[in-house]
């Protein structure tokens, strides 16, 4: 009986080390909704000093979010990884909303996160 129970958690074990990271359950909402607000906002993103709109910036975030998703285990990891800088140059990315200044888009995600934990 010991045996099985060594096994058993060997391959839990095992299991458990091939499972690509991500955010935990509870957090996949926030990533979506920053995702979302970004596509449905009227800002614009800048990455390497071009503009994009905000659908394409959202898209370009996303495929980060799938390219990085094993790295990834929280929605601030996911802004670090996807919403922060550029990974080939290493400029930070930006937002340029109407009416306001620019922003860096990680303080910009940082700042609707907090809105939405404390709904």
């Amino acid at each position: 009986m010991r045996a099985i129970k060594f096994l058993a958690g060997i391959l839990l074990f095992l299991f458990l080390s091939c499972v690509p990271a991500d955010v935990p359950e509870e957090q996949v909402a926030e990533v979506e909704h920053l995702l979302n607000y970004l596509a449905d906002s009227d800002c614009r993103m800048i990455r390497n000093g071009k503009s994009y709109s905000s659908k394409d910036g959202a898209k370009h975030m996303r495929r980060k979010y799938n390219y990085f998703r094993d790295e990834i285990s929280s929605t601030e990891e996911f802004i670090e990884f996807a919403g922060t800088k550029s990974t080939k140059s290493s400029r930070l990315y930006e937002v340029l909303c109407i009416g306001q200044e620019r922003e860096f888009s990680r303080d910009w995600l940082l700042v609707e996160l907090k809105v939405y934990r404390n709904k």
